[in-house]
């Protein structure tokens, strides 16, 4: 086991299936004055979507369904991410659940702190511990 160390300003993944997007921008507009001081990165559309309706600044990876989940499992691994909002649809199969599986098991591994709802994310965000360093033991 190991210790990685998160600083001050969160590296958050932002991450929607479909039928939530519009539920997770939302949030992020409810909450980009907070979000505005940490560095965030999303899937494709989803970052897009945020940038352009919140005017926050989102590092987009690719779409979910075109490696964009993978690409933010690989960034968790590699102490790029700190927290990951991640509004997924449970009542809609989606052609990629191996990959959103794999990218939740890595969070885990990780210790990344993931809300996967909006009660949740406002719990995390409202923290004290969110805008200090914390360190978390990586599995």
């Amino acid at each position: 086991m190991s210790i990685y160390k998160m600083g001050e300003r969160k590296k958050i993944a932002l991450v929607a299936h479909d039928n939530r997007k519009s539920a997770l921008i939302e949030w992020v507009y409810e909450n980009k004055e907070l979000l505005g001081k940490h560095i965030l990165c999303g899937t494709g559309t989803t970052a897009k979507l945020i940038s352009e309706k919140t005017g926050l600044s989102v590092h987009g990876f690719e779409s979910g369904p075109m490696g964009g989940d993978q690409q933010i499992g690989a960034a968790i691994v590699n102490g790029e991410i700190d927290l990951m909002i991640f509004f997924w649809d449970p009542l809609t199969s989606q052609p990629h659940d191996p990959d959103v599986k794999a990218l939740l098991r890595i969070g885990v591994l990780y210790d990344v702190a993931i809300a996967m709802n909006k009660s949740a994310a406002d719990f995390l965000l409202s923290s004290d511990r969110f805008n200090e360093e914390y360190e978390k033991n990586i599995v």
